[in-house]
């Protein structure tokens, strides 16, 4: 699980866990290294929950921004486990410096693009989908080998409208297309990519700044949905597309932590 020491990627370990899978979590953020902007949580704290949830727990520290790391973490896992059957890659640094309102350059949250700098594009491509490529990459010779495998690819849904900010819009429209893509390319080898869109998620961060409210959901919920589609023997007809949290709790019939069901999250246009 790529990006797992927080938010939703936690919340994914944490799902494979309950069923008893053994789990390796990997991301920036050790106790024994530097953490992503210093804050508390970290790969050891995740694997120890998949521990407590059922399953096996295991950590590896991993920069998913470079193509060299991310090979050598997967290069371990195979020697380690002899196999990866399912992948899902829920790195996302986008939002480090990110307040609620303002991004950490102190530019406000939907501020016209025209009156902002190119960096942030870049650097918001390089923070969700340049990893998820990397990732894919990495783990698909060993499924593509084993014929088999499912590799989700955790974004937001952009089929309903607009995001709000144009550097944002893109790097998630990005990773859904990518998602398209590689299911295209994996699909005939027996390898199902898709994409996983959570909705208004109660992360860490979200609780710190208050983004917590009625209706959002806890990262077990999006973490339920990736166990229920790593169990249905038909999930290759899912191949390539983006699979919202709510819709797969309907089809599944799963529930987050308080027994309930969150819908999709459809953003105003």
């Amino acid at each position: 699980m790529a990006g797992a020491s927080r938010g939703v990627g936690r919340g994914l370990a944490q799902a494979l866990g309950e069923g008893g899978a053994t789990v390796v979590v990997t991301a920036r953020s050790s106790e024994t290294g530097p953490r992503t902007e210093m804050r508390g949580e970290a790969i050891e704290d995740t694997a120890r929950m998949v521990d407590l949830a059922g399953g096996r727990g295991h950590h590896y520290l991993c920069d998913h921004r470079s193509e060299r790391a991310t090979d050598e973490m997967v290069h371990w896992v195979l020697r380690r486990f002899g196999r990866i059957d399912v992948t899902a890659c829920a790195v996302w640094g986008g939002n480090e410096g990110f307040d609620g309102e303002r991004f950490a350059d102190g530019t406000p949250w939907g501020t016209p693009f025209w009156r902002r700098s190119a960096e942030p594009y870049l650097a918001l491509m390089q923070a969700g989908p340049l990893p998820a490529l990397l990732l894919a990459r990495a783990v698909a010779p060993a499924m593509v080998a084993a014929r088999s495998g499912l590799l989700a690819l955790v974004s937001f849904g952009t089929d309903d409208a607009y995001l709000g900010d144009v550097y944002y819009d893109a790097a998630k429209a990005a990773t859904n297309r990518l998602a398209f893509a590689l299911g295209q390319e994996l699909g005939p080898h027996g390898v199902t990519a898709l994409g996983l869109s959570p909705g208004a998620v109660a992360t860490e961060r979200a609780r710190e700044i208050g983004r917590d409210g009625p209706g959002s959901e806890t990262p077990l919920y999006a973490g339920r949905a990736l166990a229920a589609l790593a169990a249905d023997p038909d999930v290759a007809a899912r191949a390539g597309q983006v699979l919202h949290v709510g819709d797969l709790a309907s089809r599944y019939g799963f529930t987050d932590v308080d027994g309930g069901r969150p819908g999709r999250l459809h953003v105003e246009a």
